[in-house]
């Protein structure tokens, strides 16, 4: 079969590019042990930074300029569409990160935005490398790789009250993420939907199958 390879940039800067992202990690590791007003403080004006740099480079010749030449050859091929003007996927990271925290409980944003930067990250190295089936819009590998990986973060990942139904609506919700990672290719950002699809999935069979379940009073460090 034909390798199914949907990269834009060389497979190299690919590796470099989610060993970046997977720094990200510390987004959802420090949430843990910080408040949640603080942690959107935090973010908003890391946010607010990297929009305007990203929509700075757009208009200012010397934004640009500095921009292209620090992470020019991190940035896929719709990143640097003059026409589209799109935000590049590291913005995309701060902002669901942003939206994440105020939406949604905070035991479901640890592992909702683990499962992103993870397993987003298994999903493009071992499909590039390795996807030769088509599922959908991307490869059988990727999208097999990112669900057993985000498995692994469900079982790691903090709890409520430990009990097995938790593990099995976070089993749940990120299959639904491995099937909006594949299908939200070329129509939008997936450091966007991923974690927003996810921890809505998440909520959504908290309230259905656990309504006694205190989402708010967590068993984590407020």
């Amino acid at each position: 079969m034909t390798r199914v390879d949907n990269g834009t940039i060389k497979y190299r800067d690919e590796i470099l590019r989610k060993l970046i992202h997977l720094s990200s990690l510390s987004i959802p590791i420090v949430y843990y042990f910080i408040p949640r007003n603080t942690a959107l403080i935090i973010l908003g004006l890391l946010t607010a930074f990297a929009l305007f740099l990203d929509i700075g480079r757009y208009y200012s010749k010397v934004i640009g300029k500095v921009f292209y030449k620090i992470f020019g050859f991190l940035l896929r091929k719709h990143e640097v569409d003059d026409k589209k003007r799109t935000l590049n996927g590291a913005t995309y990271v701060l902002l669901s990160a942003f939206i994440c925290v105020f939406i949604f409980p905070k035991i479901i944003v640890i592992t909702a935005f683990a499962v992103l930067i993870v397993s987003d990250t298994m999903a493009a190295l071992i499909g590039r490398r390795f996807g030769k089936r088509r599922f959908l819009f991307k490869s059988l590998e990727g999208t097999t790789a990112f669900f057993i990986s985000a498995v692994i973060v469900v079982l790691l990942s903090p709890k409520i009250e430990y009990i097995y139904p938790e593990y099995i609506i976070g089993i749940i919700a990120v299959a639904f993420g491995a099937i909006i990672e594949n299908v939200s290719f070329g129509l939008t950002d997936d450091n966007l939907v991923i974690p927003i699809s996810i921890g809505a999935a998440m909520w959504l069979m908290y309230l259905l199958f656990l309504p006694d379940v205190n989402l708010i009073l967590q068993n984590v460090p407020k």
